[in-house]
């Protein structure tokens, strides 16, 4: 029965296994109908016929339920505007910042600055540079959850 189910199975090779199960199950369960007039292998491939059967409209019917997300599809892919609408929506959050939290997380984190190039461009100190950051992000992140 593997190899019967093997050939007609070569897209679904995991189910091989499943339908020799299935079908020895349904062979001893349906023993008392068999008719010893007639070839036994007759009998036990049409069992397995039945159960393949089976497994396939149970296969269709998944498949038509579940469609495959394959890479192809266009529901991954990034859209055009994305890194646009994420740009505008990091400034929109980073507006309702003072200038003290604001402007180092722009410099260091938006444009890659260091510590130090960011202190000599605010004027600010490299102590005062850090906790601007640290704070504005800590803010940016209740803003963003929704807290006040």
């Amino acid at each position: 029965m593997r190899g019967y189910f093997r050939r007609r199975l070569a897209s679904l090779p995991d189910e091989v296994e499943d339908l020799v199960q299935e079908s020895l199950l349904a062979i001893h369960n349906k023993r008392h109908t068999y008719d010893r007039s007639q070839p036994a292998t007759a009998w036990i491939y049409a069992i397995a016929k039945y159960k393949l059967i089976d497994m396939l409209r149970r296969h269709e019917c998944y498949d038509k339920q579940n469609d495959p997300l394959d890479e192809d599809t266009t529901l991954f892919m990034p859209s055009e505007d994305e890194a646009a609408d994420a740009r505008r929506d990091v400034h929109n959050m980073l507006a309702l910042l003072p200038d003290q939290m604001r402007l180092p997380i722009i410099l260091t984190k938006l444009e890659g600055l260091s510590v130090a190039e960011t202190a000599e461009r605010t004027g600010l100190t490299e102590s005062a540079v850090k906790v601007g950051v640290h704070r504005g992000l800590k803010k940016l992140h209740t803003l963003f959850r929704g807290k006040p």
